[in-house]
Parts: C-alpha cells; sequence; structure tokens
C-alpha cells in the first residue's frame, strides 16, 4: 500500500526525476557523438537528414559534432576534405531511399535531394540531371514507409569571422551567437537564429524562417513558409518568400525589399532610407520611420496602409484597380482621379510609388 502524505512533494520529486533522466539522455548523446575539427576560410557541411544546432565557437576551427541515429545508423559514414574549394564535412547515405522521422510538430517529411558522388549537393543547384549527367543521384526522404532508417543530428561550433555554409536534406536548424559569413540551406525545415552578427543567407525550400537580434546583411529567400525579423540592424534586409506571411519589427536598414507571391507584409517600428515591398496576393501594413528616400509598393491583390514620419516629403504615385484612395498628408495635387493621384508632399525630395490591383490605399502620419 503507497500512501502519499504530501502529494505537492511528490510532484516536486516528479518533476525533479524527469530533469534528471533528461539530463542522462543528454550526456549519452553526448558521449555517443563523434567530434571533427575543420580548418579553412570556407567550411561546408552536408548532412540529408537530422536536426542541426549552430553556435558560436572559439579558436580558429569549425568543430562539429554527429550524434547517429535511426535503426539503420551503424551505415552512415562521415567523409572529410577539401572539394571545389571548400574545406567539407560530409555524411554519407548509401542509399537511394532514406526514412526519417523527426520529432516534435511538423514531423512529416517527403522531399527528394539530388546529391552528387561525393556526398555534396545544394550550392544554389537544386536540379539534378542524373548519374549520366555530373555524377549526380536523386535521393528521396520520406517519414514513413521502407528505406534506410538512418540521420545524423548535428552540433556545430562556429568560430569568429569563419565563412561556413549548412546543406541539408530535411531538418530544423537553429543558429546562436554566431559571428561571420554563415548560409544556411536546407530543402524542408524551419530555420530560427539568434544574435548574429555578419552576413547570414537563408535558403528553405520549405519551413517557418525566423530571425532575432541580426547586425550585418541578412538575405532570405523560402519557396513555402513565413518569416518574422525581430530586431535586425545593417545595409540590407531582403526577404522573398514564393507563399507566406512576412512579419518584422524594430528593422533599421539602408535597404529594404520584401517580394512575397501569396501572404501580407506587416512591417512595424521599422526605418529604411529605400524600401521596396511586392505580394501577388496579400495585404501590406508598413509602419516605417527616419529618413525615406524611396518606396515603392505594388500588390496584386490586397489593400497598402503607409504610416509615415510627419517630416515625410516626396513626389507621389498612387493607382490602385479597384478600391479607395486616402492620403493624410498636405498634398500639391498635380493628377487626381478615383483610381490614380499624383502629386508632391513637402518639398518632394523622395519618391513614392504604390500600385495595388485591388485593394485600398491610405498613406498616413505616423
Amino acid at each position: 500500500m503507497l500512501l502519499i502524505r504530501n502529494p505537492v512533494c511528490f510532484k516536486h520529486l516528479a518533476a525533479a526525476l524527469t530533469v534528471a533522466l533528461l539530463g542522462v539522455a543528454d550526456g549519452a548523446a553526448a558521449q555517443r557523438a563523434e567530434r571533427y575539427e575543420l580548418s579553412g576560410s570556407h567550411v561546408a557541411v552536408y548532412n540529408l537528414a537530422g536536426r542541426a544546432v549552430i553556435e558560436g565557437g572559439s579558436g580558429s576551427a569549425v568543430v562539429v559534432q554527429v550524434t547517429r541515429g535511426g535503426a539503420d545508423e551503424r551505415e552512415l559514414s562521415v567523409e572529410t576534405g577539401p572539394i571545389r574549394g571548400l574545406e567539407t564535412l560530409r555524411v554519407i547515405y548509401p542509399d537511394e531511399e532514406l526514412v526519417y522521422r523527426p520529432a516534435g510538430r511538423g514531423g512529416r517529411v517527403h522531399t527528394s535531394v539530388w546529391v552528387r558522388d561525393d556526398g555534396t549537393f545544394g550550392d544554389n543547384d537544386r536540379r539534378g540531371r542524373g548519374r549520366g549527367r555530373g555524377g549526380r543521384h536523386k535521393i528521396e526522404i520520406r517519414s514513413s514507409g521502407s528505406g534506410l532508417e538512418a540521420h545524423a543530428d548535428l552540433r556545430i561550433l562556429v568560430p569568429r569571422g569563419q565563412q561556413f555554409s549548412l546543406y541539408l536534406g530535411a531538418g530544423a536548424v537553429t543558429v546562436r551567437n554566431v559571428d561571420g559569413e554563415l548560409r544556411v540551406d536546407t530543402q524542408v525545415g524551419g530555420v530560427e537564429t539568434s544574435g548574429t552578427r555578419g552576413m547570414l543567407i537563408i535558403d528553405t525550400g520549405s519551413g517557418h524562417v525566423s530571425v532575432t537580434d541580426a547586425e550585418g546583411e541578412v538575405d532570405i529567400d523560402t519557396g513555402s513558409g513565413s518569416v518574422s525579423v525581430t530586431g535586425m540592424s545593417g545595409d540590407l534586409l531582403r526577404i522573398d518568400t514564393g507563399s507566406g506571411q512576412v512579419t518584422a519589427s524594430r528593422v533599421s536598414v539602408t535597404n529594404l525589399d520584401i517580394d512575397t507571391g501569396s501572404g501580407g507584409i506587416d512591417l512595424a517600428s521599422s526605418s529604411a532610407r529605400n524600401v521596396l515591398l511586392d505580394t501577388g496576393s496579400g495585404s501590406v501594413d508598413a509602419d516605417l520611420s527616419g529618413t525615406l528616400d524611396l518606396i515603392e509598393v505594388d500588390t496584386g491583390s490586397g489593400s497598402v496602409i503607409l504610416t509615415l514620419p510627419e517630416s515625410f516629403s516626396a513626389r507621389v504615385e498612387i493607382d490602385t484597380g479597384s478600391g479607395r484612395i486616402e492620403v493624410d498628408f498636405p498634398l500639391e495635387i498635380r493628377r487626381w482621379e478615383r483610381d490614380h493621384v499624383v502629386g508632391v508632399i513637402g518639398s518632394g525630395t523622395g519618391k513614392l510609388v504604390v500600385d495595388t490591383g485591388s485593394g485600398n490605399v491610405t498613406v498616413r502620419k505616423g
């Protein structure tokens, strides 16, 4: 017979036991990890399946810890060495049918990757031509079915000032406190970064992208998936998504370029001298401050709301195929029609162009 006199204490004991077990599991995983050091001006890592954590490191070498997983993990091999001017680490999968079951939400995977015989892929070339053309072969990655059940989780430490690239077939990527030139290229999987310094390039075929506290140039390209940027400064923020909502706040850059095929754009508490916003279908709501030299907004379908500083000055041209136009600034009118307005705000030092196929346009003071 079990008598529990203090259920609160029992809950605390259960929680402590859970934490202890997790710590044991993490320690066991760390003991199983294989460690590699890579030195060179540009280091690249290639892996078809698995999670990746990239963190700032010390010293002069990139440190890669590889932890294998899956029923067939012993079938994997790891190769290193220079290829096409890069110092590389490649996880080799000896099968053209790969089963990877990522944990947590978004666990379903179905994609294909064209892989060269040396284990590399990507490099801005997602199209393969088969074994007879360039020695490439297609590997199918699925979360169910038959095939090689194996993956490799990576922990990568990148020293300051390093140029580093990660190419991943399927899996989530987390980046923390990296100071250098970083490229993350994944076929399927979300990417989350925080505290990066330097150039940051993110390219994902499908997956949510989140960037927080970045300094430098940021370039994000996603075929399908939402993008959020919070706290970023530098020369350029460029976002291109085929389908997905884009949100940004506390962005301070010289050039801001956002293009989404389908999905709205929402900017808050941000500044840029040159602003280009383009959405095939979706509304635009932008709250901008500072000196604005150029604002161009183009939406195929969707309303446009621009909140601009009281000191805003520009030559203005607004065109909407269907919808009303409202301007909350004193406007020297050159041409006014129901769907087309041309005029000047202030001394006309900047330029504002808005074109929407269908939707209202509102320009108001902040």
